[in-house]
């Protein structure tokens, strides 16, 4: 075992893009000896998939790093991953999918342009129970609304049809770096089709299924935290 530093942990957070709901977790990787931040996404202009891809292309570090991408942000990491990343030594995806997760055909995503007259989000009891299920508690739903609340509503709804649109599953081929896909398995967001098909296409990643919620990282810091950061430990460094 090399005495070199384990790489760089940053991590992509999920559709509000903030980081905020990502801290419990990025903290328990750093009590593991881990260096980790969250690397927020862009809250102005556009939020396809290719605009967001460009904007966190050069904030990414030079140095060895992993990065770990969550729900939304699973497309994100695997284009850039697919890419020249010299610093890459590992890829993490967690709760996320290749194509649009669930199943509505991408032109729905026009219901979700920002002039559509919709309700704005959905009542966050509703979001509560669809994305943290049996582990909601008051405090994690309070978090949950809190970073919604950072975020303009047409942010939200231009990323969420940015899902029903994206499709990276062509690339996939061309990711080199060892590759960890955690799936929850009381997810009640990801069509089970989209999670099969992940799997399908990244044959040489490792595949592990872990008890929680769509919000894995956020619901089940710890446990997700020891089975990420033993993996990252097992990276060439």
């Amino acid at each position: 075992m090399s005495d070199a530093l384990p790489p760089q942990v940053v991590m992509l957070p999920g559709l509000d893009g903030t980081g905020r709901l990502s801290m419990p977790f990025v903290d328990a990787l750093r009590s593991r000896g881990l260096d980790a931040r969250a690397l927020a996404l862009p809250c102005t202009g556009q939020q396809d998939y290719a605009t967001l891809v460009e904007a966190l292309r050069p904030q990414l570090p030079a140095q060895p790093f992993v990065l770990l991408a969550e729900s939304f942000a699973g497309p994100l990491a695997m284009e850039l991953a697919a890419g020249p990343l010299p610093g890459l030594r590992g890829l993490v995806l967690c709760t996320t999918f290749a194509r649009r997760p669930v199943p509505l055909p991408a032109s729905a995503s026009m219901a979700l342009a920002p002039a559509w007259p919709l309700p704005p989000l959905p009542p966050l009891p509703l979001m509560a129970r669809l994305l943290l299920g049996r582990w909601r508690t008051r405090s994690n739903q309070q978090d949950l609304q809190d970073a919604l609340a950072q975020v303009p509503t047409s942010v939200l709804r231009q990323r969420a049809a940015a899902t029903l649109r994206v499709d990276v599953r062509a690339l996939l081929c061309r990711i080199q770096a060892p590759t960890l896909n955690v799936q929850a398995l009381q997810d009640r967001l990801l069509w089970p089709r989209s999670v099969s098909e992940l799997q399908a296409l990244l044959p040489n990643a490792r595949h592990i299924a872990m008890e929680g919620p769509h919000l894995l990282l956020q619901a089940r810091a710890e446990p997700a935290a020891v089975l990420i950061a033993r993996w990252i430990n097992t990276l060439p460094r």
